[in-house]
């Protein structure tokens, strides 16, 4: 049913249970998985929307180590995961994106059939501040996207 699933994590608890839930899926249906973590760009989700700042080389190549390492931290674990599962998977760390962008075109390059992630369920000014990954990518996406809360 579902040939290869996309999961994504940023590193939260919150994202685990949808971590979790997708492997499982994957498990059970015998699919590939591909894992996504996604860095926002220096500055984060407002980086695109000012240009009042501009970092130094130093501080982008800090900054660049500092979130590879940490999507190492991040992706390790899901993978050892799937694999102690017997699930094939790929791990992928997309930096300097935002984060609904980035899942709906790796999801789409990929030929993932599915995509499984959490919400973090942010209400009111909150959710204006920091957005909805989860809405944004299932208003957008191509493939059907299971939401774990």
């Amino acid at each position: 049913m579902y040939e290869r699933i996309l999961v994504s994590s940023d590193g939260s608890a919150t994202a685990q249970a949808g971590v979790d839930h997708g492997l499982e899926l994957a498990r059970k249906h015998g699919s590939k998985v591909t894992a996504v973590t996604v860095t926002e760009p220096l500055g984060g989700q407002f980086a695109f929307a000012f240009d009042l700042w501009s970092p130094s080389e130093a501080e982008i190549e800090a900054f660049d180590t500092s979130q590879a390492l940490i999507a190492q931290r991040i992706l390790g674990p899901i993978r050892e995961k799937a694999e102690a599962l017997g699930v094939p998977i790929e791990t992928i760390h997309v930096p300097r994106r935002l984060v609904a962008g980035a899942l709906l075109e790796i999801a789409e390059k990929k030929g993932c059939t599915l995509i499984v992630m959490s919400s973090h369920g942010h209400t009111g000014l909150s959710r204006v501040m920091l957005g909805s990954q989860a809405a944004e990518v299932a208003e957008n996406a191509k493939v059907p996207v299971l939401i774990v809360r």
